[in-house]
């Protein structure tokens, strides 16, 4: 019996990168596919972040404790069991590999050196590692119904319009560890200046196409787009979660530079959508992170 066991981490857009490598890789090589939803989240520096896939319809098993790395002895422990997997011929260990300045791509998964029980560690951020199981993970990423406000007013009027989604990550470089508010503000500015591009292109494309704006903060950007052309999509309970939700109904994307984004334009399935995103602004480390049919601006 052969046992694949993610490792997961971070925040929602990177857990479902995490889980959907993982999903395709099991699928691929035979292997019984489970997640460690724990020991990525044990430290103290992550605990703004937590284990989110637990509100959508995944059916991987969760591994059992004795498999887990979730406290700082047990760390340790995997720490030096992946150095000495360095040495093994049949490796325990799949991380992602990246060079000194953490950059990484596309690399196709060869298995034949791994081990029967294999742990799996990286984010894989971009399509080619699980696109032929696009429709797989469609139905795996449904969020439960109790999280969900499936009468929200806006449903009709993405569904009914040419809606186009757009999203401004704020705070990029606020959050977490390292605090630097200048390159949050600067990325911000990037990304509202790619915006502005990106509305032109649809204008130019799309027949009255109405501009729906999601954020995590809106404090202000009525000074950079006008209300009564741009509606600020304002969630108040289980904010990211019915964000993401109402993703689904947007008839095209103009994707901001954030994993939580490219997953909701991803996993749309509007048969006709115009997907822009940025040209000059990648929020990954992998320079594989943008699918080739997006339109860069």
């Amino acid at each position: 019996m052969k046992n694949l066991i993610v490792r997961i981490a971070e925040g929602l857009g990177n857990q479902l990168f995490m889980y959907s490598n993982g999903l395709a890789l099991s699928k691929e090589n035979n292997y019984n596919f489970y997640i460690d939803n724990s020991s990525g989240y044990f430290k103290k520096k992550n605990q703004f972040r937590s284990f989110e896939l637990d509100k959508f319809k995944i059916t991987s098993q969760y591994t059992v404790p004795e498999l887990r790395y979730d406290d700082y002895f047990l760390d340790f422990k995997r720490k030096i069991k992946k150095k000495l997997d360095l040495f093994k011929y049949k490796k325990s260990f799949l991380v992602e590999n990246q060079d000194s300045y953490k950059h990484t791509s596309f690399k196709k998964i060869n298995l034949s050196n791994f081990s029967d029980l294999l742990f799996v560690e990286g984010y894989f951020q971009s399509e080619k590692y699980f696109i032929n199981y696009r429709n797989i993970l469609i139905n795996e990423f449904k969020i439960k119904d109790n999280y969900v406000n499936s009468n929200n007013h806006l449903i009709n009027e993405l569904k009914n319009n040419e809606s186009v989604s757009i999203c401004i990550r704020q705070n990029r470089f606020s959050e977490g560890k390292i605090i630097d508010k200048k390159k949050s503000i600067k990325f911000t500015y990037d990304t509202i200046e790619y915006i502005k591009r990106a509305v032109s292109f649809i204008k130019e494309k799309v027949t009255n196409p109405k501009f729906y704006i999601w954020s995590d903060d809106f404090s202000n950007l009525n000074e950079y787009f006008d209300q009564n052309q741009f509606t600020f999509v304002k969630n108040d309970n289980n904010k990211f979660l019915n964000d993401f939700y109402l993703f689904q109904y947007s008839k095209h994307f103009i994707i901001g530079p954030t994993s939580f984004h490219w997953w909701g334009a991803w996993l749309n399935e509007s048969p006709n959508k115009i997907c822009l995103r940025p040209l000059n602004l990648n929020p990954s480390n992998n320079s594989d992170f943008w699918p080739n049919s997006w339109i860069p601006i």
